[in-house]
């Protein structure tokens, strides 16, 4: 067998051995568990802990946003919370308060002293407060309607019936608009700004309301990253726009009095959909603008 025969054959064999390895080797293959999502076994990639915000293109058409209670990606026990009753808002604090007094105890403290005699309730109240976007529905949809009937105590919807029809083709911002969210990673507060752009397709939203769909998503437990997508994909959503972008400037006191103590620095997202990310004239006109 001359040279370049051998090296054929040679080349075949260790093509049909790898193939052969790759097939039995779990942790080099892929596997698919929805059309849109791609899980990957090895090499550093982590399974999906749960649905958060899903991609564009995917929501039900007969809601404004992705969840048939029009609540907007919602956790585990969102919906529970949303139609709870007074009683059970009522124990919800008191399995708060006991867990603070917990902690307090674990880190040396003592909780029957004065200064800390009604931090766990104060608390508790606090952080049902702060994450109250758990609690507030972003559109309206017919699956709650006789439990709204019941108990009109409930948040009124977001977004509510602020979409109006204007024959207007420009761009319209909000910018610096003010948010405070908590760190789902170590439940610390990160604070910072917001810009909201889009270009509306025969619908304008309430100026308001972009404000308040922020306000909705910030006082959930976040990561900055889902934020702004989260912020973005409602309004998309709710008007069908040309285009929507969101530009969000953040200090996470996680990373700012713990860990690695960098004060002054400044996290920046953003989320580009339609035509600002396909057309950069467009996208640089509204970067442009929110600089000023």
């Amino acid at each position: 067998m001359d040279s370049d025969a051998l090296v054929n054959s040679l080349s075949q064999k260790l093509e049909a051995h790898s193939i052969s390895e790759l097939q039995t080797v779990p942790e080099l293959t892929t596997t698919t568990t929805t059309p849109s999502h791609r899980v990957h076994e090895g090499y550093g990639f982590r399974p999906p802990s749960g649905v958060s915000t899903p991609l564009t293109g995917h929501a039900p058409v007969d809601t404004l946003v992705p969840d048939v209670n029009g609540l907007g990606w919602p956790a585990k026990s969102t919906y529970s919370r949303l139609t709870a009753t007074a009683e059970e808002k009522k124990e919800r604090e008191q399995k708060i308060a006991a867990a603070v007094r917990t902690i307090l105890d674990c880190i040396g403290e003592d909780p029957d002293r004065e200064g800390l005699l009604r931090t766990p309730d104060r608390y508790a109240q606090a952080v049902m407060w702060m994450t109250r976007g758990y609690e507030e529905r972003l559109a309206g949809t017919t699956s709650l309607v006789s439990f709204l009937q019941q108990s009109p105590s409930v948040t009124l919807d977001v977004i509510n019936d602020a979409v109006f029809a204007e024959d207007h083709d420009e761009m319209v911002i909000v910018r610096d608009i003010d948010i405070s969210s908590l760190c789902e990673h170590h439940l610390v507060p990160f604070t910072g700004k917001v810009a909201i752009a889009y270009i509306p397709n025969k619908l304008v939203l309430g100026l308001s309301k972009l404000a308040r769909i922020a306000e909705t998503f910030s006082r959930r437990l976040q990561v900055q990253e889902r934020l702004t997508k989260q912020i973005a994909i409602a309004i998309q959503e709710a008007i069908k726009p040309r285009g929507v972008a969101v530009v969000m400037e953040a200090t996470h006191l996680c990373m700012t009095m713990r860990g690695v103590q960098k004060p002054g620095a400044i996290t920046v997202t953003s989320c580009m959909l339609g035509c600002f990310r396909t057309h950069q004239k467009i996208r640089e006109e509204f970067l442009s603008l929110i600089k000023r």
